[in-house]
């Protein structure tokens, strides 16, 4: 496989500022004295700050972070797939692939690979080792973007278990969080070196035509499926937008740095523990990813490839269901459709581990500690 290093031009890092410098600010739109901040978008603060920021941003400094541990890129499926593949110097670790969403890039993971890939370290034993790979779903970050459609979640898994094989792994585990949690529910059930599999996000919507199962929950989960509706209902614009018309919102991506910064944090927002939750780096850092390869487009053309499995519908289909291999959930609170068990155990036979945690959607960035330590648990309650 042939390594690889982030290498941004002084060019594109010049551009990216002039970009900046020559803002037309939208106006503060309609305020509404009742309308709750942020309900219809960024607050134009918030985006100006964060945009001055990010003018001023050291990029070599962010791109030396990046390039801290040893990647490479391998084509698979006609697409040149780049990954992080950090061996733990624990040659007996566990082979742990991890895969992320939208928004976001295989760098979501950067502040847990230390601690998983060398616990010793990092506060943990020798028997917590992973051997990491991380790789950047095609169309998402330094992974090619796909010239034609069709890279659904099945195809992406396969990628992947083609991926663990010909980095020598005969039997490994995986992670996956936001749209990463489709694909590792799939790759367990497609790939028998898959032994077990992790999420710390899961769809549970009620099961159709028994509104029993509704009235059987506690108050918890009652509002946890509330959430879910109401995250269905005035949450899920972008999912629509993305999936049925990818290449409109490409055009302004592609074009307005800013813009794209808005589309970003409005999730990065609402979708963590709080607009403190993630640093000013963490945000920018995924927002100067997804400038400099261009990605806006493209990983909004994946929901359009998987708009039959992810419809905008007012509920969303539940998770592929996996039957027989162990299964683990990390439940973080401020997520914004935390999963219900009772609906999640049909579907798992085997769920081993299901631990609630403060944090939001973002866990490797907004808790990095807690959800290291989530997985090593879960890798501890896995049969030998």
């Amino acid at each position: 496989m042939d390594p690889f290093t982030i290498d941004i031009s002084d060019a594109a890092v010049d551009d990216l500022r002039a970009r900046l410098d020559r803002t037309r600010w939208a106006d503060d739109g309609r305020r509404d004295e009742d309308q709750e901040p942020g309900r219809r978008g960024p607050e134009p603060k918030r985006v100006q700050d964060l945009a001055g920021r990010w003018r001023d941003l050291d990029w070599r400094a962010v791109q030396d972070r990046l390039n801290a541990y040893p990647q490479i890129v391998e084509e698979i499926d006609g697409v040149r797939v780049h990954a992080y593949h950090v061996r733990s110097p624990h040659e007996d670790a566990t082979p742990l692939v991890l895969t992320h969403g939208w928004p976001g890039s295989a760098a979501d993971y950067l502040d847990v690979i230390g601690p998983l890939t060398d616990p010793t370290a990092h506060g943990g034993s020798a028997q917590d080792a992973f051997h990491v790979v991380v790789p950047d779903i095609p169309g998402f970050g330094f992974s090619q973007k796909p010239a034609t459609g069709g890279w659904t979640i099945p195809r992406v898994a396969g990628a992947w278990a083609t991926l663990m094989g010909r980095l020598g792994y005969d039997g490994y585990v995986a992670h996956g969080g936001d749209l990463g949690a489709w694909i590792t529910q799939v790759l367990l059930a497609m790939d028998p070196a898959a032994r077990a599999a992790h999420v710390s996000f899961l769809v549970t919507p009620p099961p159709p035509g028994d509104p029993a199962a509704v009235g059987a929950l506690d108050p918890q989960d009652l509002a946890r499926l509330g959430r879910l509706g109401a995250f269905m209902a005035e949450g899920s614009a972008y999912m629509a937008l993305q999936a049925t018309r990818p290449q409109t919102l490409a055009y302004a991506l592609a074009d307005s740095p800013v813009g794209q910064l808005a589309w970003l944090l409005e999730k990065y927002d609402a979708w963590s523990a709080g607009p403190d939750a993630l640093t000013p780096e963490q945000v920018l850092t995924s927002a100067s990813i997804t400038w400099f390869t261009q990605t806006g487009g493209s990983s909004a053309h994946f929901y359009a490839d998987n708009a039959a499995l992810l419809p905008t519908a007012a509920v969303p289909p539940p998770a592929p269901p996996v039957q027989d291999k162990p299964f683990g959930v990390a439940v973080y609170r401020d997520d914004p459709a935390p999963p219900v068990r009772a609906f999640a155990e049909p579907g798992f036979s085997r769920i081993v581990h299901w631990a609630e945690h403060d944090g939001g959607h973002f866990a490797p960035m907004e808790v990095p500690g807690t959800f290291v330590e989530d997985l090593r648990r879960f890798a501890a309650a896995l049969p030998a």
